[in-house]
């Protein structure tokens, strides 16, 4: 197996089944045509993962041979806006809080923004930047609910007319032992894909107790990770991974949802402890969704897909055919720099990416399971994307972004769904 980089990998492949998907094309090796100076950027979300993204953001700068300028931070929190300042040694004047602080962040120079606010945030602040003219890095999952997500792929189309970048925080995309296994699959290693399993199964990350003093949007905002209404439930919020990785291997979103969960142990918010949800792809083809958030417990994180002629592991091992792939080389071996790195080299070489759909189609993908389980229902792709009279189409988690610009919220019920309960309130909207 020969050793090319991913500009050769592209120009001898275009015209055979290795070629990875559309997606992943990326935009070939061109550093050197950078135009000098330094990066303007600017963050929304100054928590672990907005000051991660911005590390990563630097690091990527630098295997480019560029520099970086923070020209604008902003976060609801002053402490959390005071934190990423002390950190990166960032004049005050570049920081701003409060819920519609991201106003500040569209106004600034920036060229790049980054975004990595609560789920129920991300809609809205994409849109106000690619209307500013910013090239965009927003996490996942980049939605709570079917109509947020509707939203983030009409942006998604109008930052593409303006030659606006949008990368995503799916960074299995992005590492090479992914990109070469999606190679193989295209290639026929494993013949077709008939089914799999998907898993995120490990404990709760982190609860935020309320403290005196926090109102209902405080206490929300800083304890995002435990609300629905916030995060989409753990299935959305992590689990999304995993099942952007089988949309991505299968080259489609499923057609219905059959699904159940529950919640037994979790001590704070409205979610679920698991989920298990049967995805229904068309075709026979069915993949196994299965997340879970308890201690205690076996923890598995990955994917396996069963093939005619074979099996895998998409981020590892395969059993099937011999396939001729070239070996894919990329800048980094860190996906999560190597995102960045995507997203700096597509916008600055007028190659922007742009990953909003598929982002959103997984994101949808894990907000239709978790409506498939929390009502039990069967849910049909088309329920969430085209059926405008169809009691989930506009299903709209409350309070909304938009909600705690205008001051206080109502507290959502701290109590999980009820499968089987009639009323849109148990479906989370």
């Amino acid at each position: 197996m020969s050793e090319v980089t991913r500009r050769h990998f592209m120009q001898s492949t275009a015209a055979t089944a290795a070629t990875i998907s559309a997606f992943n094309v990326l935009s070939s090796r061109a550093a050197g045509t950078l135009p000098p100076g330094k990066i303007k950027v600017g963050l929304i979300g100054c928590g672990g993962r907005g000051n991660g993204a911005l590390g990563n953001f630097r690091e990527a700068a630098k295997i480019l041979g560029q520099e970086i300028e923070v020209v604008a931070v902003c976060d609801a929190f002053k402490d959390k806006v005071e934190g990423t300042l002390g950190r990166y040694k960032l004049d005050a004047k570049v920081g701003f809080w409060g819920f519609n602080a991201y106003k500040k962040v569209a106004a600034s120079d920036a060229q790049f923004v980054l975004m990595a606010t609560p789920p129920s945030f991300r809609p809205v602040h994409l849109e106000a930047m690619i209307d500013a003219g910013k090239h965009c890095f927003i996490e996942k999952p980049v939605g709570v609910d079917p109509v947020g997500v509707r939203k983030v792929i009409e942006v998604g189309e109008r930052a593409r007319a303006k030659g606006l970048a949008i990368v995503a925080g799916t960074q299995r995309r992005y590492q090479a032992n992914y990109q070469m296994n999606k190679a193989r699959v295209d290639a026929g290693a494993i013949g077709q894909i008939v089914g799999g399993t998907v898993s995120w199964n490990g404990n709760v990350p982190w609860i935020h107790p309320r403290k005196d003093g926090y109102s209902n949007a405080e206490y929300l905002a800083r304890n995002w990770l435990n609300f629905n209404e916030l995060s989409g439930d753990h299935i959305c919020e992590q689990h999304v991974h995993n099942l952007d990785v089988a949309n991505w291997f299968i080259g489609r979103t499923p057609e219905a949802f059959i699904g159940f969960g529950g919640r037994a142990r979790r001590q704070t918010g409205n979610m679920f402890d698991f989920f298990s949800v049967d995805l229904d792809y068309g075709d026979g083809v069915h993949i196994h969704s299965q997340c879970r958030q308890i201690p205690g417990c076996y923890n598995r994180v990955g994917e396996f897909l069963r093939g005619t002629e074979g099996e895998m592991t998409p981020g590892g091992r395969y059993k099937g055919n011999e396939v001729e792939v070239p070996n894919i080389v990329l800048d980094t071996n860190n996906g999560i720099i190597q995102e960045h790195v995507e997203l700096i080299r597509g916008a600055l070489t007028e190659k922007p990416l742009n990953c909003a759909r598929p982002v959103a189609e997984a994101t949808l993908t894990a907000i239709g399971g978790r409506i498939a389980a929390y009502t039990g229902k069967l849910v049909r792709w088309r329920d969430l994307m085209e059926n405008t009279k169809g009691e989930f189409y506009s299903l709209q988690c409350t309070p909304t972004a938009l909600d705690f610009e205008q001051g206080e919220v109502s507290l959502p019920e701290e109590v999980p769904a009820i499968p089987g309960t009639a009323g849109k309130s148990r479906a989370r909207g």
